[in-house]
């Protein structure tokens, strides 16, 4: 079957596809499926977020092509406790949504530069949201929990990856391998939530 993720970062899709595999051979990302519908993202949850995402992009698909797709999206993004949640669910707009993730990570660091260690906790969050063929909706999330590091570390990964350490590796998520990422990662086990709800439901709809 086909899915459709309504994201553009390839980062996301390199992920997305190596957690998927298994499940379908066909996954796009919106652009690679020609679809560019305007998207508001103006929920105040994670989870508000990813199913305005794939409601607007299952409208969409619809409305261009008269087929009804499987569509996918998340939302996602950095909890810092000692600052609030912050950034939260405005992570890609934290300091505006072209500002490098270097500069960004450096900020975030030097805003808890008085911060001890114990109090450097934070995590990922990711809400996958489905819709299906039919229009019933699935939704999903899941976390990964860890510190924000005095320094930015490792060279895989993206986004906020260099900064948040996580205990269980003693390194920070960008020093992993992406299979080992993804083994772990907040947005792995939201899709392999979402993996097993899609295969319950399509199976029942057969």
């Amino acid at each position: 079957m086909k899915i459709i993720f309504a994201t553009g970062n390839q980062n996301k899709m390199r992920e997305i596809r190596e957690i998927l595999a298994d499940f379908s051979d066909e996954i796009l990302s919106m652009k690679e499926a020609g679809l560019s519908p305007e998207i508001v993202e103006d929920g105040e949850t994670f989870d508000e977020n990813a199913l305005i995402k794939a409601r607007a992009v299952y409208r969409e698909q619809f409305r261009l092509t008269g087929e009804r797709a499987l569509v996918l999206a998340d939302d996602s993004g950095l909890e810092i406790d000692a600052l609030g949640g912050a950034p939260g669910v405005y992570s890609a707009r934290f300091m505006g949504e072209d500002t490098p993730y270097d500069i960004k990570n450096a900020a975030l660091i030097e805003k808890l530069a008085d911060t001890p260690r114990e109090e450097r906790t934070a995590r990922f969050r990711c809400a996958i949201a489905a819709v299906l063929p039919g229009g019933d909706e699935l939704l999903t999330d899941a976390s990964v929990e860890g510190l924000i590091a005095y320094e930015p570390s490792g060279a895989n990964g993206f986004g906020y990856d260099p900064i948040l350490f996580y205990p269980p590796r003693g390194c920070t998520l960008a020093c992993l391998t992406d299979d080992e990422k993804n083994a772990v990662s907040h947005r792995g086990k939201a899709l392999r939530k979402m993996r097993e709800l899609l295969a319950d439901k399509l199976y029942l709809l057969k």
